[in-house]
């Protein structure tokens, strides 16, 4: 249930609702809107009389929820929910562009790239300082050395830092470095971790697993917000399906699909989808032609060489190019 606020309602008649809310045995979650505060009734075992706060002072209406994303849903939210990382805004009508390599391997390759990705108009940098893998022998990441280099790059470059969390151990530390903590496709229904990501101060960057439906994404985002965490960023990357000649299959119509049923923003991985080089720039080109709010793009200068991904990082140039077009395809729709 939603409890919506008239507008002039007092703090303190908000505060008797959170209270009866609570009373009730249910969370409160209050959500301030434009001109006017909502109360998201949260963790009710079936139905909530409508009669216990419809005739409460300074509440307007009650308004049944019927998706099992409270918080996600537009029906809770109607505007869309724009993420401020320092100059970038996501879901702010621009298409926001992040790019950089899969796993940061030195000071020097991080550096390089980062230069690139400025140069060429991205907006935030994205480097993987712990890498699950699916085989245990390869390439882990250089830990929190790794972060210390993603802080360099950010103090040099201006470019806010995205990377990925593995697990409860290191979250603390990736909290500490990040602007934006991302959760990886393998992790989306960690349960603990998405929990304790609804409990960080940071944004974070919810990537779709690889076998899950639209709603299990949109379910993996609401236990992030019901922990208080109300900044959440979804990346469509790809499904697994029968198909060979990708890596992944690139699920466009999700963007459509969570634009329509969610207020958080939504922005897309063709490097993860693809697998393969030539197919990033021609699917990115898709991914801003469907409207998502962003990019994600690996980036690396000698991707022959890459301890993670390489197959599917572009060039400098490369990037450039991608850059170019896409920013195209936004000023056409922005007609």
């Amino acid at each position: 249930m939603l409890i919506v606020m008239r507008k002039d309602a007092s703090q303190q008649q908000i505060d008797a609702v959170m209270q009866a809310v609570k009373f009730r045995g249910c969370k409160a979650r209050p959500i301030p809107g434009g001109d006017r505060v909502s109360i998201a009734v949260l963790f009710n075992q079936g139905a909530v009389n409508e009669s216990w706060f419809e005739d409460m002072p300074g509440v307007k209406q009650t308004i049944a929820v019927t998706r099992p994303y409270k918080l996600v849903g537009r029906e809770t939210k109607p505007q869309d929910t724009v993420i401020q990382v320092g100059p970038v805004s996501i879901g702010g009508g621009r298409l926001v562009i992040i790019a950089g390599p899969c796993a940061i391997e030195s000071e020097t390759q991080a550096m390089t790239i980062a230069e690139c990705v400025k140069r060429s108009g991205g907006d935030m940098f994205r480097g993987g300082a712990f890498k699950p893998r699916t085989s245990p022998y390869s390439f882990q990441g250089m830990g929190e050395e790794g972060l210390k280099i993603l802080a360099k790059v950010r103090e040099t470059f201006g470019l806010p830092i995205v990377t990925e969390v593995t697990d409860l151990a290191c979250f603390d530390m990736v909290e500490d470095y990040a602007d934006v903590v991302q959760i990886g496709t393998r992790n989306m229904q960690n349960f603990s971790l998405l929990r304790r990501a609804g409990e960080s101060r940071k944004p974070v960057f919810l990537k779709r697993g690889m076998s899950a439906t639209v709603e299990e994404w949109l379910m993996a985002a609401e236990y992030i917000l019901s922990e208080g965490n109300p900044n959440v960023v979804l990346c469509e990357r790809g499904v697994r399906t029968f198909v060979r000649h990708s890596r992944n299959t690139l699920d466009l119509s999700a963007v459509p699909v969570v634009q329509r049923e969610s207020h958080l923003p939504v922005m897309v991985d063709p490097s993860h989808a693809a697998g393969y080089r030539d197919q990033v720039i021609p699917l990115a080109r898709a991914a801003a032609a469907v409207n998502a709010h962003g990019l994600m793009i690996e980036v690396h200068n000698e991707p022959d060489k890459a301890t993670s991904d390489g197959a599917q990082s572009l060039y400098p140039n490369q990037f450039e190019i991608l850059c170019r077009q896409v920013r195209a395809i936004e000023g056409i729709l922005k007609e």
